[in-house]
């Protein structure tokens, strides 16, 4: 089976999505523990509630990470595209 190369507008996408040092914070957070909500992404980074919306938000739009409602909570995860991210984040960092 071939994989699809992505366009330069594709990969433009996702790397718009990740250019924010808090969205960064963000999606590490999240893939050290996946179906965090909103409410726990704030409290553990101490920030405003509407600025982490915001953020994940664009992180969602991006193909980063995917949200999962539960009741009246937001679960957070890692997009398939988000791990692999992740995974860079986490190799270029310790480079």
């Amino acid at each position: 089976m071939k994989t699809k190369i992505k366009t330069a507008k594709q990969l433009e996408r996702h790397f718009k999505g990740i250019s924010n040092h808090r969205r960064i914070e963000i999606l590490k957070l999240v893939a050290e523990n996946g179906g965090i909500s909103l409410d726990n992404i704030a409290e553990s980074l101490e920030c405003n509630i509407k600025t982490i919306s915001g953020h994940t938000q664009k992180l969602t739009q991006a193909g980063l990470v995917n949200k999962k409602y539960r009741d009246r909570e937001v679960a957070h995860f890692l997009s398939p595209y988000g791990k692999i991210f992740y995974k860079f984040i986490t190799t270029f960092s310790h480079s």
